[in-house]
């Protein structure tokens, strides 16, 4: 399945809310589609890409580690279905806001939280959505920095 399909279909997941455990599973779904965009971006992306989209795996990847693994069938990985990323400024753009949106979801469970674990888990998760947005925002800004240098200035209209 295509990099947008999946970030729409987590991004409804998450949108969907539920309880605790689901808002969470929503959140470890989210960074390890993060993850597996940026290992795709880093192996067949652009060039100027690949060192960032390295560092979005390493952080989305820690994104998942603070977070418990959900107990889901390898059917039900998000990250799993993924066989092309598509037009990867539509698929980063999409991404953003994803991890956009799972910042603000962890907020309010981190807000509501319980238990001092569940609070903590979240703040930590809050950290790595945010970094991992910030390296989604830099290989969007690499990407509009290599389309204007292709097409290169303006020329300026001579008055007549």
């Amino acid at each position: 399945m295509d990099a947008v399909r999946l970030i729409v279909t987590s991004r409804r997941a998450l949108t969907a809310g539920g309880d605790v455990r689901q808002i969470l599973t929503e959140v470890w779904q989210a960074q390890a589609l993060a993850q597996a965009i940026g290992s795709r971006l880093a192996v067949t992306g652009p060039p100027e890409l690949r060192g960032e989209a390295l560092g979005l795996t390493e952080l989305a990847g820690r994104g998942c580690g603070v977070l418990s693994r959900p107990d889901l069938a390898p059917s039900e990985l998000r990250a799993a279905q993924l066989t092309e990323l598509g037009d990867a400024r539509q698929a980063l753009m999409r991404l953003a806001t994803l991890l956009a949106e799972t910042g603000m979801a962890l907020v309010a469970l981190a807000s509501a939280a319980a238990d001092e674990g569940t609070y903590w888990q979240c703040m930590e998760a809050i950290d790595a959505a945010d970094e991992s947005r910030d390296r989604v925002l830099e290989m969007l800004r690499r990407l509009a920095d290599r389309d204007k240098a292709m097409t290169g200035p303006v020329p300026e209209c001579e008055a007549g």
